[in-house]
């Protein structure tokens, strides 16, 4: 009789009936010799990853993150996205200000990004290119690419892994995002790992080790923490995950529960710590505990000031239409052209496939059901277009245009591993058949598939994927009215201050390689208050552009300005220059 894969290599390692050698041992001396640099395993085994296997991925990812940055640099990518300039301005302002520190954090945008930025945001060029960000990002990347291929390892065999990470490393839209200052690679990492420590915790408990649950559990609260300070949607992610654990626990045997309970209590309170110090941190500092989602620049008050009065966007109070809208964002970003619908389709079927296995003996050990987590963003997303005032618009739905088109990426983990599972599905039911046009397609279906990633990657880059193109189409009244701006101030004395509302346009000063410690803006609440009542007084020059702050304050208050340019772009408002004839340069103490 044929011997298996697996116990001829058990009869090579001269141990019949042993468990089958995963792979090569590293002859390594000392301590660690036994450790495996390489582990493949049995191609046919779904198994969780073993140590080495992982690290790999994350090199790869590094590579791929550099191929994107340098084709990001040097087509002027980084910078397109004003929240990108935003964030980038808010690390630097933490500490270039007149008045530095924590309370420059802001008061909506989390703040883990922008701590994350500091090393590099000090060095002028590294602010002015957008590369104090890419650290981070590109990091982030190849951490979410690692994690992709650790969580596809327990669902599914290695060859279908590899797909499932390929798929996603490759995906255009976020390679982009890997290189600029936004969030979403930093929270895809954040919420992809998570879900790996759930998993491999909640298995822990099922097979009773207690050492490997606590390691897990407190891994997940580590990473929870960082997501409640990167995006709101991990707020979400953190409270299902806590009860995920705290249902584990308690399903768990009386020892096994007793051992856990203090543990548990840490979670809880990592857990919970992090929207409490952010209530805290707006109550402080904004003056109202939800300011973030009540105060001037959340997202209700934004769609408040642009909608047309009376007028909401397709999707306001609409569950169905922010349902499709938020879904068809997803597969526009993940797929070219129109091949994402079936990518959805195949998405749908891998989970009612991996619904249907969950009881299985197998499956269930290696708690493969909590990969569900990464489905957390259709609901959050679909609530949060209905009733949170955050409209997507994308060129396929009306009104044909761009905005938020990047929040479809937060699907991402999810259109990557469960149309995988599909694929996978189809291999097994080629190989069941006896026609040789079926074994045939089994044989080359893995190696299509891979094809097919690549391809999906091209044909992206070459259709334009629609995070950067939404990043290109918003951007470009905005640069041309940044850069007309930036001439001028590069004209003014550094050692002057100027006063300028930097809320919309602070890429100017960017631009300019200007301190923002020289300027007079919303950063430092106390000067710019006294600006606003005085400007002649407390600026030499003053920027002021139609209906900002600063508009205002030279209509309430013009004596002693002198009007010594007008910039006007298409599309943008107005802006004017004025210089001070009352102002004096302070005494040096």
């Amino acid at each position: 009789m044929a011997r298996s894969l697996s116990e001829r290599r058990a009869g090579k390692a001269g141990k019949p009936g042993a468990p089958p050698q995963l792979g090569r041992v590293s002859s390594r001396k000392g301590s660690f010799r036994q450790a495996p640099v390489w582990v493949p395993g049995d191609p046919e085994a779904v198994r969780p990853v073993v140590p080495g296997e992982t690290y790999p991925l994350f090199v790869a990812g590094i590579l791929l993150g550099f191929v994107a940055l340098y084709v990001c640099y040097h087509k002027g990518y980084m910078l397109l996205y004003g929240d990108a300039v935003a964030h980038l301005a808010i690390a630097r302002r933490i500490l270039d200000a007149k008045w530095p520190g924590l309370a420059q954090l802001g008061g909506v945008w989390l703040p883990l990004p922008h701590i994350l930025m500091l090393p590099f945001i000090m060095n002028m060029q590294m602010w002015q290119t957008g590369l104090a960000a890419a650290p981070m990002s590109m990091l982030s990347f190849a951490a979410s690419v690692a994690g992709v291929w650790r969580l596809a390892r327990r669902m599914m065999r290695l060859r279908w892994a590899l797909v499932a990470t390929a798929f996603y490393a490759l995906n255009p839209n976020l390679l982009f995002l890997a290189t600029t200052a936004m969030t979403e690679a930093l929270f895809l990492a954040l919420l992809i790992w998570s879900v790996v420590a759930t998993m491999e915790g909640i298995a822990a408990l099922r097979s009773n080790d207690a050492v490997t649950a606590r390691a897990r559990m407190m891994l997940a609260g580590l990473l929870i923490l960082g997501q409640v300070f990167t995006r709101y949607d991990g707020w979400i992610v953190g409270a299902i995950i806590w009860a995920c654990f705290a249902w584990a626990i308690w399903k768990s045997d009386a020892e096994l529960r007793r051992r856990m309970r203090p543990w548990l209590i840490v979670f809880t309170a990592i857990c919970v710590a992090g929207p409490l110090l952010w209530f805290w941190y707006n109550h402080r500092f904004e003056g109202d505990w939800l300011d973030f989602m009540r105060g001037h620049y959340s997202a209700k008050q934004i769609e408040r000031r642009t909608a047309p009065p009376g007028q909401h966007y397709r999707g306001w109070h609409n569950l169905g239409w922010a349902a499709l809208f938020y879904t068809r964002t997803a597969q526009i970003d993940a797929a070219a052209w129109e091949t994402g619908f079936a990518l959805i389709a195949a998405a749908l079927y891998g989970l009612w496939l991996s619904w249907k296995r969950r009881a299985t003996a197998a499956v269930r050990a290696r708690a493969e059901s909590f990969a569900l987590l990464l489905w957390i963003p259709v609901p959050f997303y679909i609530y949060s277009v209905a009733y949170g005032s955050v409209p997507i618009f994308i060129p396929q739905l009306w009104p044909h245009s761009y905005y938020n088109a990047r929040y479809g990426m937060e699907l991402l983990p999810a259109l990557a591993i469960y149309p995988t599972l599909a694929a996978e599905r189809l291999e097994i039911w080629f190989q069941g058949k006896t026609s040789g046009w079926a074994l045939i397609s089994a044989r080359l279906w893995q190696p299509a598939a891979m094809v097919l990633c690549v391809a999906n990657c091209i044909a992206m880059m070459y259709l334009i994927p629609p995070v950067l193109k939404e990043g290109m189409v918003n951007s470009t009244t905005r640069i041309s009215l940044e850069h007309a701006l930036a001439i001028s101030l590069e004209e003014m004395p550094r050692n002057v201050p100027v006063m300028m509302s930097v809320t919309n346009h602070v890429g100017a000063v960017q631009i300019a390689g200007r301190t923002l410690q020289s300027m007079i803006s919303e950063n430092d609440d106390q000067a710019w208050q006294a600006a606003l009542n005085d400007p002649a007084h407390q600026a030499a020059y003053v920027i002021a552009i139609v209906g900002d702050p600063v508009a205002r304050a030279v209509a309430e208050h013009p004596s002693g300005l002198g009007e010594i340019e007008v910039i006007c772009t298409t599309g943008q408002p107005c802006a004017r220059i004025y210089q001070s004839l009352l102002w004096t340069p302070t005494p040096a103490k």
